[in-house]
């Protein structure tokens, strides 16, 4: 008898992302499929709650709104940085990321505009507002072992922990 997805359990998954117009933003697909701990925060919230109960040979489509995705857009989090305050070496372009110093801990940003003066940034997720539409099957699902539960992840085949 086959498990099902709940929480604690070691889970792997095969899936496609598009966008509303039908890119493909991001797959599994040719290569190992995505492992992760299920209930731990690992996938966004709506992917994870639609993986709940599913079990090893399902295969589905779903489409996750903005609001159980990346959230919605909020303009507040695009703002311009001085240019002599910006730190680096080097010309910098429209669509390049940096690590930058927040309230919160370190974020990832995406500079949408540059000049002499100024550059503007984006701490926005870059699929903020979108809604997700994933193609997705489940290969297996297993107990976590007590050593994963502990760390919060899963850990490779042989040898244990990779950090």
């Amino acid at each position: 008898m086959s498990q099902s997805i709940t929480a604690n359990k070691a889970v792997e998954i095969h899936y496609t992302l598009t966008n509303s117009e039908g890119h493909v933003l991001d797959s599994s697909q040719g290569g190992a499929p995505l492992p992760y701990l299920h209930g731990c925060g690992a996938l966004i919230a709506g992917l994870e709650r639609e993986l709940e109960g599913r079990s090893a040979g399902d295969a589905f489509s779903v489409s996750i709104s903005p609001a159980d995705g990346y959230g919605e857009r909020q303009p507040e989090l695009v703002q311009p940085v001085k240019r002599e305050l910006f730190q680096f070496d080097g010309d910098i372009e429209v669509g390049m990321r940096f690590q930058a110093e927040a309230a919160h801990g370190v974020e990832l940003v995406t500079v949408v505009g540059v000049d002499d003066q100024q550059v503007v940034i984006d701490a926005n997720h870059p699929l903020a507002g979108e809604t997700l539409n994933f193609e997705v099957e489940v290969i297996s699902v297993r107990d976590a072992s007590e050593e994963e539960l502990a760390h919060g992840h899963l850990h490779h085949d042989e040898g244990g922990c990779c950090h």
